[in-house]
């Protein structure tokens, strides 16, 4: 069987001393983590060890002997060195030379039985210690290949081993221990002031939010709340919505219990990153919106815009009114109808000119708001557009009540020209006998509303369009607000500057080959796609649209059954 040998570049040029690691029976392969360098004492190594494997939970031992003739004179070591194999015993005995003067290494073992150096066949790996620490190694996308996920739970042993030894890593030189390790910091332990500073300030930070996130879960748990319209309003509400949402983020930021893994890790840095973003766009938004007196020339667009959208309904109904492409209507129903929403018209536009001195000073409390986020400032929008397209809503709503009622009532007459009913209790069609009197009635109200389905259809199309037309809209801005909520930007920003934090898997690139001498390897991190990332990291949003196909959307369309903004409490979603 072939031994493998994970050597870390960063010992490369270490004095000659002891190996160091983890030995993988299952894989027949070692990892070295360390270096320890003479002098040192035996039982030393060995408690210093034992203490190691208590904290990591990893059996940490001394697999070898490593041997730098660039340095030492080798012909007085190389024999203490391999005496060193019945001091530390361990099966087999690594010892890995570095030749003088040369760039191939000799690596062979010595098995304690036969007390003979063997030369068998032996692969060298050669990996950057640091980006295997702080890589996190993810599992193929692809569960359905047994052979791509049993090499990487191979990968995931020696990435393991590497990722909880920190410990041992957090000694260097300066150190005045009686051993001396050589590792990735073994020339100072990586730190910075700026993180530091931030641990620091982080904890008054946290101890002021979660003060202030309690005060606001007392405000939102207030029984005023809980009364309609006000609970009416908070869950229909996007704007609503959008702030129990980051106010869950919050609390999720603030807790003070720590992360168990990494994925909840990464979450809680994305979210944190997400909100900061958020807020930053929100408050240079504000910041544009009340420059140069934008907002009074946002109120003063307002209100001719409303104008013109009114008058473009009222000269839609009059086309309607009349004689729309060439088809003719019941004029009876088509007055009544046409009358009834020009006065729904009228009424709107009574109403905006009424709000119009109050208009500007709503929007500049509104523009406050943006503070709080751009997706705050979104569903704001959304709901403003909402608001400002109420009548069209309420059109819609009285067009798609009268037809649904007519095509209900002309499915259930013609039921009663086949002889059936439909059973309310067991809800299905049976048998029924009828009367002549009744089929009589029954064929009068089939005519009437056969007659009267062409005008009432027409006036549901054209709103429904409309209706469809600011759905859209809301849809659109909705989605930007589930974009930037879902996206996960710290993920994304370690995969732009330091892609190996995320590793798919590696890849080994050959460095020498040459016969009598080990396989030299080259082991470099392969890191995830943009695409894995923000599939594996994105957060979960919230939606209050109902998510309906697109089949039960047509039907609910073609039955006439209102179409709600929102989703509704026991509704079947398909």
């Amino acid at each position: 069987m072939v031994l493998k040998v994970f050597f870390p570049t960063c010992c490369s040029s270490a004095e000659s001393g002891i190996l160091i690691g983890r030995w993988i029976s299952e894989q027949n392969s070692a990892v070295i983590l360390a270096v320890v360098h003479f002098p040192f004492i035996p039982g030393q190594v060995k408690q210093y060890l034992s203490q190691v494997q208590q904290v990591t939970k990893i059996k940490v031992s001394v697999l070898g002997s490593w041997s730098n003739s660039k340095q030492e004179k080798e012909e007085s070591l190389s024999k203490f060195l391999e005496d060193l194999g019945t001091i530390f015993a361990h099966e087999p005995w690594i010892q890995i030379s570095k030749e003088r003067d040369s760039k191939f290494w000799s690596c062979s073992t010595l098995q304690k039985e036969s007390n003979n150096s063997k030369e068998e066949e032996i692969i060298l790996v050669y990996y950057d210690q640091r980006k295997v620490m702080l890589s996190q190694l993810h599992p193929p996308m692809d569960t359905t290949a047994d052979r791509k996920a049993d090499d990487a739970s191979k990968l995931a042993a020696v990435f393991d081993t590497v990722a909880n030894s920190k410990i041992l890593f957090m000694t260097d030189r300066y150190d005045d221990g009686p051993i001396k390790l050589t590792h990735w910091q073994s020339d100072g332990v990586e730190a910075s002031i700026i993180v530091e500073l931030l641990k620091q300030a982080s904890v008054p930070a946290c101890l002021l939010l979660t003060f202030l996130l309690s005060l606001t879960s007392v405000v939102c748990k207030n029984r005023m709340l809980k009364y309609w319209p006000l609970s009416f309003l908070w869950s229909k509400l996007s704007t609503c919505e959008q702030l129990d949402h980051r106010l869950q983020h919050l609390q999720i930021i603030s807790s003070s219990k720590k992360a168990q893994n990494q994925t909840q890790l990464m979450r809680k840095a994305n979210i944190f990153v997400s909100l900061l973003i958020d807020v930053a766009l929100g408050i240079l938004l504000m910041s544009w919106l009340y420059r140069k007196n934008r907002i009074g020339h946002l109120a003063d667009t307002l209100i001719p815009v409303a104008d013109h959208v009114a008058k473009e309904l009222q000269d839609l109904l009059q086309w309607l009114m009349g004689a729309p492409a060439g088809l003719k209507m019941n004029r009876a129903l088509d007055q009544v109808l046409g009358r009834f929403f020009l006065y729904h018209i009228h009424l709107w536009i009574s109403y905006i000119h009424l709000m119009s001195p109050f208009i500007e000073m709503i929007l500049w409390y509104v523009g406050l708001s943006t503070c709080l986020g751009l997706t705050v400032a979104l569903c704001i929008l959304s709901d403003i557009i909402a608001l400002l397209t109420f009548h069209i809503y309420c059109f819609y709503v009285y067009g798609a009540r009268l037809y649904c009622l007519k095509v209900y009532g002309l499915s259930s007459l013609w039921r009663l020209f086949r002889g059936k009913k439909w059973n309310v209790l067991r809800q299905r069609v049976d048998s029924c006998s009828y009367d002549l009197d009744q089929l009589f009635i029954g064929t009068l109200l089939f005519t009437i509303l056969l007659f009267l389905l062409p005008t009432t259809a027409l006036y549901y199309l054209v709103f429904t369009l409309l209706r469809l037309l600011v759905v859209v809209v809301q849809g659109l801005i909705h989605l930007l607000v589930n974009l930037i909520d879902s996206l996960p930007l710290y993920s994304i920003i370690l995969r732009l500057c330091r892609s190996y934090r995320l590793a798919a898997g590696v890849k080994f690139r050959v460095l020498e080959q040459m016969h009598g001498k080990p396989l030299r390897l080259l082991m470099q991190i392969n890191p995830l796609s943009y695409g894995s990332v923000v599939q594996t990291y994105s957060l979960p949003t919230y939606s209050c649209y109902p998510k309906d196909s697109w089949t039960s959307l047509c039907k609910k369309l073609f039955l006439g059954e209102l179409i709600y903004p929102w989703k509704h409490k026991g509704e079947k979603q398909d």
